[in-house]
Formats: C-alpha cells, sequence, structure tokens
C-alpha cells in the first residue's frame, strides 16, 4: 500500500531516504487525482523495497504543497537525494510513471 507522507514525516521519509521516492499530490475531491490512486498503489506493490511510493494530500499537508509549488493536482514528484530529479504533472498512463521509475532508480 502506497505510504502516507505528511508534513511531519517527509523529511525522514523521503528527505533522508536513500531510495527514490515517487511522491503522489492529490486531494479527495480530484477526479484525476482519484483516477490515477490505483496506478500509484500498483507502483507501490511492484517496487516494494526499492522505491518509496507514497501520497501526500495537499488538503491536509500545505507545507509540503508550498515548499514544492504545486499548483496543479495529481502532481508526482520523483525525489532522490532530498533532491527533485523529475516530475509529471496530470493524469497519465502507468508507462509515464515505470519509465521514469526505471530511469532514476540507478
Amino acid at each position: 500500500m502506497a505510504h502516507e507522507f505528511t508534513d511531519a514525516n517527509f523529511k525522514q521519509e523521503v528527505l533522508d531516504s536513500e531510495k527514490l521516492s515517487v511522491i503522489d499530490f492529490w486531494a479527495e475531491w480530484c477526479g484525476p487525482c482519484r483516477a490515477i490512486g490505483p496506478v500509484i498503489e500498483e507502483l507501490s506493490k511492484e517496487y516494494h523495497g526499492k522505491v518509496n511510493v507514497g501520497k501526500v494530500n495537499v488538503d491536509t499537508n500545505p507545507q509540503i504543497s508550498m515548499n514544492y509549488g504545486i499548483t496543479s493536482i495529481p502532481a508526482i514528484l520523483f525525489v532522490k537525494g532530498g533532491k527533485v530529479v523529475d516530475k509529471l504533472v496530470g493524469a497519465q498512463p502507468k508507462a509515464n510513471f515505470v519509465k521514469k521509475i526505471e530511469q532514476h532508480l540507478n
């Protein structure tokens, strides 16, 4: 299951992690966000132990959203070594996520 990243645990879970993190910025009221939810869950299972896959609810975690200038959701950030290495905005096919993950795994 995709991890729930929050303002409180983001530094420890994402920024301090050695692994690539895939963070889905979403909201309950966002249709496209709900559409990619199952894809995020699948990626979480498929890359378990290799990649941190999680979600940030922008309504309940405004600080992270502001820090990364999230203005459109869904926005998916790829973070490695504490830095954003890639980004996707809007609902995307699973293949696009897999391509980005594979690019940054090594």
